[in-house]
């Protein structure tokens, strides 16, 4: 499984980190906004898994069912 956390190091980005490490979850953080605009995210946090994009709300019920 790959996953990565796109992240701006926002409220809200941490709370998904801080959720992640809790499950045990091996991720990559990318904090670089031209790879996040690249790939037309207007917004941060945004969680990749195996190319399945989650917003802040899809990601933390996906990360509550891991």
């Amino acid at each position: 499984m790959n996953v990565i956390l796109h992240s701006t190091h926002c409220p809200k980005c941490n709370v998904l980190e801080s959720k992640l490490k809790q499950k045990n979850i091996i991720f990559e953080i990318n904090n670089d906004v031209e790879i996040m605009v690249q790939k037309g995210f207007m917004t941060a946090p945004v969680l990749e898994v195996d190319d399945i994009i989650y917003d802040f709300k899809e990601a933390v019920k996906w990360i509550g069912e891991q």
